[in-house]
């Protein structure tokens, strides 16, 4: 399989979904030998929204609506919004999912890579029969420190999401894996929307990347 074969399996897997959900673990490294883990259920709906549940070992919710993004930590009392075009967190164009996928919107570059070779000690074990692509993406940051510098796209022999790795300059990671998919289930609409609790505060930003950390 070359890249463009890779990708084209890759956008076409999850088009005929209206809906799917799966199971998340994401990985946080600053680079320094610091880090977390947290893990929960995301959900996908058309068209191109999302609903991250983290629930170890914080809760927090993490909403593409179709309009804003928003993220908010209940323990906080503080819910951050911000418009889609304006967020840079590479979750959000994960929403693309159950919509019309176009990696080349994403990345300037795309290649397929040797999987085994890319790994670091410490990674998640490759499936043998996975494929691995390297996303160079179209950075738009006047800010260079917080540009990504690749994103490695795995996916199964089905075509599956499996992990989704961001890397960024002083070697800061985050990773996403994805188990247990299923697809078309009847996910009620209000997973979708969020309606900020009374007390808690909404502040605006221009981006939310990075604020999960």
């Amino acid at each position: 399989m070359d890249a463009k074969a890779a990708v084209r399996a890759l956008e076409s897997r999850y088009h005929h979904a209206s809906s799917l959900k799966a199971a998340f673990f994401e990985r946080y490294s600053d680079g320094k030998g610091g880090g977390s883990a947290e893990s929960g259920t995301v959900y996908f709906s058309r068209p191109g929204r999302m609903r991250w549940e983290y629930e170890s070992p914080e809760e927090k919710l993490f909403i593409v609506d179709g309009t804003n993004v928003w993220f908010y930590v209940p323990a906080d009392r503080t819910a951050s919004r911000a418009k889609i075009k304006d967020s840079s967190d590479w979750r959000t164009p994960l929403a693309l999912l159950t919509g019309k996928t176009d990696f080349s919107r994403l990345c300037r570059t795309i290649e397929l890579v040797d999987a085994a070779t890319d790994n670091k000690p410490g990674d998640r074990p490759l499936g043998a029969e996975d494929t691995m692509l390297r996303c160079v993406p179209r950075n738009e940051s006047a800010d260079a420190d917080g540009e990504v510098s690749e994103v490695l796209i795995e996916s199964d022999p089905e075509a599956q999401l499996v992990r989704l790795l961001v890397r960024q300059p002083g070697s800061l990671e985050t990773e996403f894996r994805f188990a247990n998919w299923e697809e078309n289930l009847a996910i009620p609409e209000a997973k979708f929307h969020f309606e900020p609790p009374p007390n808690v505060a909404v502040v605006d930003e221009a981006t939310l990347a990075g604020a999960i950390h």
